[in-house]
């Protein structure tokens, strides 16, 4: 899809390090996630849990909500890391908030292992809401 071995291994290594700053008290599932701009700048995040589940945010909208706050508009890929037996998926939420804002990106899910699965979010969420 398009992401080199080197770009995949610096938002492999930001996202792990995004990780080990995860707020999940209650779950104890840290999750890290690194984002990418046309441009090449990274941008990371981890999942912050709240008491009040709902209000819990993921590794990978942190990520996103970062680099739009920059200015950011345009990305290429993003990698999602957890310590899971499969390589982890974004949750239904983080899919749509990553289409609403980044319809062409490269979605790249892993484990600690470093084992991969890679995909683009149009394959990731067939029927996303649209609100026209």
């Amino acid at each position: 899809m398009g992401i080199s071995k080197e770009i995949e291994g610096k938002l492999y290594d930001a996202a792990i390090r995004a990780r080990m700053n995860s707020c999940s008290p209650y779950s104890e599932f840290k999750v890290g996630a690194a984002i990418i701009t046309q441009y090449g700048k990274i941008y990371s995040g981890c999942n912050i849990e709240s008491s009040s589940f709902g209000l819990t945010m993921c590794a990978e909208r942190n990520a996103l909500s970062a680099a739009l706050c920059e200015g950011e508009r345009v990305f290429s890929a993003i990698l999602v890391v957890a310590d899971t037996e499969k390589p982890v998926s974004p949750c239904g939420a983080c899919r749509q908030l990553l289409y609403d804002y980044a319809p062409d990106i490269t979605v790249i899910m892993s484990n600690l292992k470093k084992e991969k699965l890679e995909m683009n979010i149009k394959d990731m969420l067939k029927y996303p809401f649209r609100p026209e």
